[in-house]
């Protein structure tokens, strides 16, 4: 099984101009515990986790000190991205070993959907059922 058939396709994202805040929103009306940051393109440029903005705020004493700031700011530049035909246990190796939540899927250098640890966990128990035809 490959990426382009467990990704998500149709995904919240940010810009340059998104706000710590409209972060926040996105991650808690979508249920996302990452978004990727795009620029005019729709090419990758960041992730910002919900992890990221926590240990902002531990450094800041409340959450409100961060909220009208760019999410882009706090994200991880320059971020792993893989293809839509990458198998999902090679997808899931990358992410384990390097400690990813998200994993941009990227074709022609634009974003084309996403995948989550548990999206590609779920996928390789899928696969390995028994047929019962």
């Amino acid at each position: 099984m490959i990426l382009r058939e467990v990704l998500h396709a149709h995904i919240p994202t940010l810009t340059l101009d998104s706000t710590v805040r409209d972060a926040v929103d996105k991650m808690d009306i979508y249920q996302f515990p990452a978004l990727v940051v795009v620029n005019e393109e729709t090419t990758p440029i960041g992730v910002v986790t919900e992890g990221d903005l926590c240990r902002v705020v531990s450094t800041r004493d409340n959450l409100m000190s961060i909220a009208n700031e760019p999410a882009y700011v706090h994200s991880s530049k320059d971020p792993t991205t893989a293809s839509p035909d990458m198998e999902i246990g090679e997808a899931f190796h990358l992410m384990l070993s390097s400690g990813l939540t998200i994993l941009p899927v990227v074709q022609d250098f634009r974003l084309y959907g996403v995948v989550l640890r548990v999206d590609l966990m779920q996928a390789m128990f899928v696969d390995c059922e028994p047929s019962t035809e």
